[in-house]
């Protein structure tokens, strides 16, 4: 296993284990199954492990684990607080207590702020005394460091690592979503203001693992008889990452033995700048193919940005894109996260039609009749319901 150092040059292992959903049976977790993947990651050298107060049993499930094998001291405990919970200063001690409970533990290495997409919803945590708490938890040794988990767009994401003085963070990103999300701009500025950022979702979901269209598979299958490799889909997603020095853990839901194998194997031989020209090209080459089935062709560059009723005209395409790309319920995934769980909507149904983002979009895309075409696909029964059940999200 590689390691890479995290602000105060503790070392984070470069594979670390997305514990949002563990599996088993009839939609069932199954613990034992569960233990056996958690301890193999271990042995195997990960010693990062991500979840949060949302994940359905997870906390308590790897509080479990740790405690009955012995481990706490092996290993590095990533939470995340659901600040859109939080209506009081007492709430903030409210669930770190019952996250500190279920993990069986006195402390938390690395909290986050879980799924934080603008610097307004960081502004009204300060205003209820965040700051302060945040404080008096790294003085009792209670956490160490403090970052958030973001789903939001490039500008927004700026501007929240400029609201604080945050020890990390943890984006989405992969060779798929350069220019969505955060993206590379988002990821290097977090760098050059000497952040360490934590890859969620590298693989897309797995969508980069298993789901590739016929041509790109084709693609990696003549590099590997060429240099006589076996590397796969999930190997090539991952080392994209890791070729990059700013990337300092690379999160993986593994819910299988030979995934871990397979991971663990990438991460052991992962370098910064390992990939050469050969290699670049090869994802380039792979992320056309991928783009060409692509609806509205927006490459982020969000010169259409600002818009005057704050429509996210990007985040809104890249989610339409992926409609064809990863499923509706991807995609439904993402519109919702980007446009809707914000301090200010920034849904397409907010679009007046002025056209003022067209005069300077350099792809010449009609992106009043594309919004409308979002809309249609996006904005459906599946979203109005996720409106109705988020009810304390759209009191902020």
């Amino acid at each position: 296993m590689k390691y890479r150092k995290d602000r105060y040059g503790n070392e984070i292992s470069a594979l670390g284990f997305g514990c949002m959903r563990f599996t088993g049976k009839l939609g069932r977790t199954d613990k034992e199954k569960a233990e056996k993947e958690i301890m193999a990651a271990l042995e195997a050298g990960v010693n990062y492990f991500d979840t949060a107060y949302l994940y359905p049993g997870s906390e308590a499930l790897i509080g479990e684990v740790f405690e009955k094998n012995g481990v706490r001291d092996k290993i590095k405990i990533a939470t995340k607080l659901p600040h859109y919970m939080v209506k009081k200063y007492e709430d903030f001690d409210k669930f770190f207590n019952e996250q500190l409970k279920r993990l069986r533990t006195d402390h938390v290495e690395y909290y986050l702020m879980h799924m934080i997409n603008d610097a307004d919803s960081w502004r009204r945590l300060v205003d209820l005394g965040i700051e302060s708490w945040i404080e008096e938890k790294k003085a009792a040794g209670k956490l160490q460091q403090i970052g958030f988990s973001y789903h939001g767009n490039a500008d927004a994401f700026k501007e929240l690592i400029d609201a604080y003085d945050w020890d990390f963070c943890q984006i989405q990103y992969n060779y798929l979503d350069e220019t969505s999300q955060a993206g590379r701009t988002g990821f290097e500025y977090a760098v050059s203001k000497g952040i360490p950022v934590v890859i969620m979702e590298p693989l897309r979901g797995g969508k980069l693992a298993v789901k590739l269209p016929k041509q790109a598979m084709q693609k990696f299958d003549a590099y590997n008889k060429q240099h006589n490799t076996r590397m796969t889909p999930a190997a090539w997603g991952l080392s994209w990452l890791w070729d990059q020095p700013g990337v300092t853990c690379v999160l993986s839901g593994m819910n299988s033995l030979d995934m871990i194998i397979d991971n663990v194997r990438t991460a052991g031989k992962a370098e910064p700048e390992c990939f050469g020209e050969e290699e670049k090209q090869l994802i380039a080459d792979v992320k056309e193919i991928i783009e060409s089935k692509t609806k509205v062709p927006c490459t982020g560059c969000r010169y259409c940005m600002p818009c005057p009723k704050g429509v996210d005209i990007p985040g809104i395409f890249s989610a339409y894109n992926n409609r064809y790309i990863d499923g509706w319920l991807t995609a439904e995934k993402e519109y919702v996260m980007c446009t809707t769980m914000r301090r200010n909507n920034s849904a397409a149904h907010n679009c007046i039609g002025c056209g003022a983002c067209e005069q300077h979009c350099p792809q010449h895309i009609e992106i009043r009749n594309e919004l409308k075409a979002a809309r249609k696909k996006l904005e459906g029964i599946p979203y109005k319901v996720a409106k109705k059940v988020m009810p304390i999200v759209y009191k902020y």
